[in-house]
């Protein structure tokens, strides 16, 4: 059983929407800081998300459980879409368990959320699922693959995860996702969902400005980077990177994270977030499984793109058509 405190609907909701200081711990941990820009709609009428931060461990059943929870909460709550971070199906001890563990797209685990999507009326961000695909005979390796679910169960989007982590941190200890994962061999296009149009990605992709610049001139309004972040990188990139692919992008990013020690090998920095497209942050976790809440505002992300028009003013004569849009 999780142990997390959250505020009633009604008391808590206001302060989201407005940008007014969280009390510490009133959702998990989640605060909220004060917004550069006013909210122009009625906040009441914004599309609300949830963002879960969970601690996956080897054990399938019991992340499971630990999800299903926190989605049924994002429910109860008013959420439209819940988002859940990378590796939500499991951690592994190593790569051998890793393979073991991993299923197809149409194995059991993807039935059961898709049957918690239908009840609980919810799209879900399935932030990083290690996935059997097609070619596991012949590689026997798998995708690291964000799942897009809608509200009656059906995959609307999979995205396989285009950057794989193989870098050697001092102090975090080795990683190299290609001993276990197959690169992904292209982007996707940006989701319609009841908060806004979604561009998918997967931790590490956040280092690769080029792959956000895609998804923004594709039409999308919100990033998700579903991560777990080590405990050395965390502190020091995670909300610079974040805050600054909202900025340049001028969407909201939705950053579902891991937190905590997994096992005796591996431990995740947490602070799952939601920036705006300011670049401030909105919504926040910080220690421990738990959630936070945020409205997606359109309509101020829509006012910022013509006040700030940099789309426009971008050179390619110089430097390149970064970020060219989807087919």
């Amino acid at each position: 059983m999780l142990r997390f405190t959250i505020r009633p609907c009604h008391q808590l909701l206001p302060l989201l929407c407005t940008g007014l200081p969280i009390p510490q711990r009133s959702i998990a941990g989640a605060q909220s800081r004060p917004r550069a820009m006013a909210i122009s709609s009625s906040s009441w009428e914004l599309p609300l998300v949830a963002v879960c931060q969970v601690t996956s461990t080897p054990d399938k059943q019991q992340n499971f459980e630990t999800c299903s929870e926190l989605i049924r909460e994002a429910a109860r709550l008013g959420a439209c879409l819940a988002f859940l971070p990378e590796a939500f199906d499991f951690i592994a001890r190593d790569t051998m368990e890793t393979l073991h563990l991993s299923e197809p797209l149409s194995g059991n685990l993807l039935e059961k959320y898709t049957q918690l999507a239908r009840e609980s009326g919810l799209w879900l961000s399935l932030g990083g699922f290690h996935e059997r695909g097609q070619d596991w005979e012949q590689t026997q390796k798998i995708y690291n693959c964000h799942v897009l679910l809608n509200n009656e169960g059906s995959i609307v989007a999979a995205y396989r995860k285009t950057h794989l982590c193989d870098v050697e941190i001092p102090g975090q200890g080795p990683m190299h996702e290609s001993n276990s994962t197959m690169p992904g061999p292209r982007l996707e296009s940006p989701v319609n969902t009841p908060a806004g149009k979604i561009g998918l990605a997967i931790c590490y992709d956040m280092r690769f400005p080029e792959l956000s610049l895609t998804l923004a001139q594709a039409g999308a309004e919100i990033l998700t980077y579903p991560s777990a972040f080590g405990s050395v990188t965390g502190p020091a990139h995670w909300e610079v990177l974040l805050r600054a692919r909202a900025i340049e992008t001028q969407c909201y990013v939705v950053a579902a994270a891991q937190c905590g020690r997994h096992h005796e090998k591996r431990a995740s920095y947490g602070h799952s977030m939601v920036v705006d497209p300011w670049g401030t942050v909105v919504a926040h976790c910080s220690d421990g499984p738990g959630l936070c809440l945020a409205r997606i505002d359109l309509n101020h992300l829509r006012q910022l793109r013509q006040h700030l028009p940099v789309f426009q003013h971008r050179r390619p004569d110089l430097y390149g058509n970064l970020g060219h849009p989807l087919s």
